[in-house]
């Protein structure tokens, strides 16, 4: 028998909703199908569910901290809607050719270093999902498990990282919940 994950990180743009480009309206979020039922699974198994994501829009003018809330809130209230939660967000407002000392941006692991904590993970047994190679590299810095899941926004670059690094992959975020809780005899079975 696998032991559960003590948390899953999830990226939030193009993992588990839309990524239409620098989102900054509420109104343009939409939850990719499946995804909210995958989340609640991660919340009956009494798995934490951390977002973290880049969100350079902030640090290119394009939206305020403020808009990016209000899109956040709007994002987990859909969640709430279809009866799952998300327990932390952490985002990175820099850009991603402006390297600063300090800076969060995935592939970097300062986000992950901070959730794990906050949360008192151990982070050898914490997972990493997101559609990019940058979303789960992490888990070959920190340990843990990586699963990179396809979008439109997946790249052949972010394919062939993966690859090389020994990155799982899945379809989406169904599968890579299914793919973590596989083989736990104490995770509810509800749908």
């Amino acid at each position: 028998m696998k032991r559960k994950p003590d948390a899953v990180f999830l990226d939030r743009d193009g993992t588990v909703m839309e990524d239409a480009h620098y989102i900054k309206a509420p109104e343009q979020v939409r939850l990719l199908p499946g995804a909210a039922r995958a989340v609640r699974r991660l919340n009956e198994a009494e798995i934490p569910v951390i977002i973290v994501t880049n969100q350079s829009g902030i640090g290119r003018g394009l939206f305020t901290v403020e808009e990016y809330e209000a899109v956040r809130a709007h994002f987990e209230s859909l969640l709430r809607d279809e009866g799952a939660h998300i327990d932390a967000s952490y985002y990175c407002p820099h850009l991603p050719d402006k390297p600063l000392i300090g800076n969060c941006r995935k592939p970097g692991t300062v986000m992950f270093e901070k959730a794990i904590s906050d949360f008192k993970l151990d982070p050898a047994n914490v997972a990493y999902v997101g559609d990019r190679w940058r979303d789960v590299i992490a888990s070959k810095k920190l340990g843990g498990r990586g699963i990179m899941i396809e979008s439109s926004e997946t790249t052949n670059d972010d394919r062939q990282r993966a690859r090389a690094d020994g990155i799982e992959t899945a379809a989406g975020l169904s599968e890579a919940v299914i793919m973590l809780l596989d083989g736990l005899t104490d995770v509810s079975s509800k749908s």
